[in-house]
Formats: structure tokens, C-alpha cells, sequence
């Protein structure tokens, strides 16, 4: 079971409150539980060094929190989402899997986003790079006026939000970002992918950053409107009673595939990728050429499954 990362089950099943508490913290990561991320378990102690790294995937639960986790960089966060769509795959868990990828899909933008700003979106530091003269960036747009930003209302909403929302109180902060920091993640990928009318968001930059940048955001946002992360509206966790068959998760990500190859940048990481092994062949090189890093599956879980066999022996 342990190797299964079958947590909540073996939990149920022990009672020695190390190996529950070891059970309980690898059940809450593969849920993705991110706001509890690297927290104490009550059930039993569980390693500093597991905890330390979970928190460098965790969502700050304060405006002041530290360390900022997945505010400061989300490269953890996609190296754990890369492990847990690998095990849910081999568990044949297609719901949670698909669940997965769409978090992935959420943040993509802010994952291309992040070597130009130099952090992952964090609110306390966004202002410096949107703010300024000739931005429209979270700028409400006056009645009747010739609407210039092609943001959506909640995308401005948002975006207005995020440059105010690090002096609110902890309750308001949760909301944001329960609520609107994938929206301003989306915000910026428009920003670089789509705006027909750029503003200082855009023109501040050098015009290679400002280009690679506009062509890691263009293959997110085919990533993100792909057929794999449509699959989402057919299962439980989207708007439908189906779940899609691993074969159908297949087919899917081969027509995604071919629509991300139209993009140099696509083509370039799928044909070239060596990533063979994961369940969905070229994932990880895709995330890679959109942060603009190399990313690879974490082996968080792995480890914890490791440590669970080794004291059930």
C-alpha cells in the first residue's frame, strides 16, 4: 500500500503515530492541499525536511508570511504537480488527474511570467513591474470611454486587487487568492499572448525579453485552451458526470500535442524531449520551455512512501 501511495488507506490501518503521521502528510500533498502544505500533522511528528519541502509549494496564508513559497517561485509546485499526475496515472485515477492539470494550466502564464517579474506574482512585490506611467493594468476603465486593455472585468477586478490586497488583513489575502490570483495570472498571460493595444506592462521591456516572454505566454495559453485540459468539463471535479478512460486522457493529450507543435517553441521541447517514461510524453518538457527552466517531476511522495516501507520493515 505504501507503495501504492495508497496514505489515507495505510493511515487507517496503523497505529503508530510515526508512520500515521508520515501517512497523513503524504495524503494531504498528493490532495493537493496546498494552504496546509509543510504544516504539523496531528496524528504523529513528521519530518522537518519533508515539511521544508512542501512549504516551498505553499501558498503563504498571510500577507507577511514566511518564507513566500509559491509566491517566490512555482518551480516546486510544477515539479510536484509533475509527480502527482505521474502517480494518479498509475493508480488510474483519471479524475484527480485531470484535476491536476488543470491547476497546472492555471498558473502557466505566471510560471513564463516569472523570470521577468522575479518572483512568481507575488502581491507585495507585482506593483513595481505593472505600475507606472502609460499602465493599464488593474485601471478601472471610465464609463463610455474607448475600452483599450483587452482584460476581462474580472481580469481588471483582479488585477486591481492584487496591487492592494498584501496591506489587508489575513482573511481578505486568503480570499484573493482562493479567488483571483489564477485570474491575474491569466491577466498577464493576455498581457503578453493576445493585448491588440499594449501598455507600459509590455513596452518597458527590452524587446528580446519582451519577445521570448510573448512566445512562452502563447504556448501556455495553447497549453491551457489544449483538448487535454478540456477534458476537465467531462469529469466530476468540471461541470459534467463522466470520467474520462486513460485512453481518452491519451488521445487527448496526442491532439494537444499536435496543436502545441505548431508553435516553434512547442515543436522544439516535444520533438526534443527525453522525458519517454512519464505517462504523458513531453508534459514536462513542455512546462520547461514555458518557465524558461528545466523542470522535472518531483519525487516528494516517492520519498515519503520510501520512509513509510522502511519503518513498516
Amino acid at each position: 500500500m505504501a507503495k501504492r501511495h495508497a496514505f489515507g488507506d495505510l493511515e487507517a490501518l496503523t497505529a503508530d503515530t510515526g508512520i500515521r503521521g508520515l501517512c497523513a502528510f503524504g495524503q494531504r500533498v498528493l490532495d493537493l492541499d496546498a494552504e496546509d502544505f509543510g504544516m504539523p500533522e496531528e496524528v504523529g511528528e513528521v519530518p522537518k525536511d519533508l515539511l521544508d519541502r512542501a512549504r516551498a509549494s505553499r501558498m503563504p496564508q498571510a500577507p507577511k508570511e514566511q518564507p513566500r513559497g509559491a509566491l517566490k517561485t512555482l518551480h516546486p509546485a510544477y515539479g510536484l504537480l509533475l509527480e502527482v499526475i505521474d502517480i494518479r496515472w498509475k493508480r488510474r485515477e483519471m479524475a484527480p488527474l485531470v484535476a491536476t492539470i488543470h491547476i497546472a494550466s492555471e498558473y502557466l502564464a505566471m510560471l513564463a511570467w516569472e523570470p521577468v517579474l522575479g518572483h512568481a506574482g507575488d502581491p507585495a512585490l507585482l506593483g513595481r513591474s505593472v505600475n507606472g506611467e502609460g499602465t493599464r493594468f488593474g485601471v478601472p476603465v471610465e464609463p463610455g470611454s474607448e475600452r483599450m486593455c483587452d482584460h476581462t472585468r474580472p481580469e481588471r477586478s483582479a488585477c486591481e486587487r492584487a496591487l492592494r490586497v498584501s496591506a489587508e488583513p489575513p482573511p481578505g489575502w486568503r480570499a484573493y487568492l482562493d479567488r483571483q490570483h489564477s485570474q491575474v495570472a491569466q491577466a498577464l498571460g493576455d498581457c503578453a499572448a493576445r493585448c491588440r493595444t499594449p501598455c507600459s506592462v509590455m513596452s518597458r521591456m527590452d524587446d528580446a525579453v519582451r519577445a521570448d516572454l510573448t512566445e512562452r505566454c502563447k504556448l501556455a495559453s495553447e497549453f491551457t485552451d489544449s483538448a487535454l485540459v478540456r477534458l476537465r468539463h467531462a469529469a466530476p471535479v468540471g461541470h459534467g458526470f463522466g470520467v474520462p478512460s486513460p485512453e481518452e486522457v491519451q488521445t487527448a493529450w496526442a491532439r494537444a500535442r499536435a496543436s502545441l507543435r505548431h508553435q516553434r517553441l512547442g515543436k522544439a521541447a516535444l520533438d526534443g524531449s527525453e522525458d519517454r517514461g512519464y505517462p504523458l510524453p513531453g508534459l514536462p518538457a513542455l512546462f520547461s520551455a514555458i518557465a524558461g527552466a528545466e523542470l522535472v517531476a518531483d519525487d516528494l511522495l516517492h520519498e515519503v512512501s520510501h520512509r513509510i516501507t522502511a519503518a513498516l520493515a
